[in-house]
């Protein structure tokens, strides 16, 4: 997933990256709430952690923000030195998904992060296949098929189509498909990102007459979303 992080203290942002990133994780750390809102204006991240104390605006003004307008369906952790009862309900009343008392056991933190992943993605852990019709995502083999029959896809197309089915209904910004497909956000161009979603659009013939269209999003990115017929 490509998680990020609100958190100011240096050695948190680091043992807590380090721990995420061997776990196949990526992970954009900020250590102000205006940045991290700034950055959402023009990137997408799969979920988000929140530290509660932060020099300027509070874990807790942010996740207001997020849950008004910015990101009101990315999933939340709040990991923090709060510990009342009343600071957790607080939270889970503002729109956190779930809460996490700092020090948090490694194994625990990545737990959780795991099921908030599966929970808000809709995906098993162990999936071997996507399926939107009227597509079949073959993961392990590398293939999808529509209708039954195989379509030709580069690897990189592939794992394009891959990261936008896994995020039906999502808006996925550039930077977002440029980290998870080629590995770094600065690893290609934005120009090479949309030749390769216009190469799959085309290949797999998403339209509203099938159901399902590839919109690109002004300046930021792509959604592949369900369609009624003729809309």
């Amino acid at each position: 997933m490509r998680v990020a992080l609100l958190e100011d203290e240096a050695e948190q942002v680091d043992r807590i990256s380090r721990l995420l990133e061997e776990a196949g994780h990526l992970v954009h750390a900020f250590p102000r709430g205006r940045a991290l809102l700034n950055t959402l204006r023009t990137e997408s991240f799969d979920l988000i952690i929140l530290d509660w104390e932060v020099p300027g605006q509070s874990g807790l003004e942010v996740l207001e923000v997020l849950r008004a307008r910015t990101a009101p369906k990315i999933p939340v952790l709040f990991l923090t030195h709060r510990d009342s009862e009343a600071d957790v309900v607080q939270a889970l009343q503002a729109g956190a998904d779930d809460f996490l008392i700092k020090p948090a056991r490694d194994r625990e933190l990545l737990a959780r992060l795991d099921a908030l992943g599966r929970r808000f993605s809709g995906h098993a852990q162990a999936q071997e296949f996507i399926e939107v019709a009227p597509f079949r995502v073959d993961l392990e083999n590398h293939r999808i098929e529509r209708d039954g029959k195989p379509l030709e896809l580069t690897r990189r197309e592939f794992e394009v189509a891959v990261l936008l089915f896994r995020n039906l209904g999502q808006v996925l910004s550039r930077g977002h498909i440029m980290e998870v497909v080629w590995g770094q956000p600065d690893a290609t161009t934005t120009r090479t990102v949309d030749m390769h979603v216009s190469r799959v659009r085309q290949v797999l013939g998403l339209s509203a007459a099938i159901g399902l269209r590839l919109t690109a999003i002004y300046g930021f990115g792509y959604r592949l979303e369900r369609v009624q017929e003729g809309i």
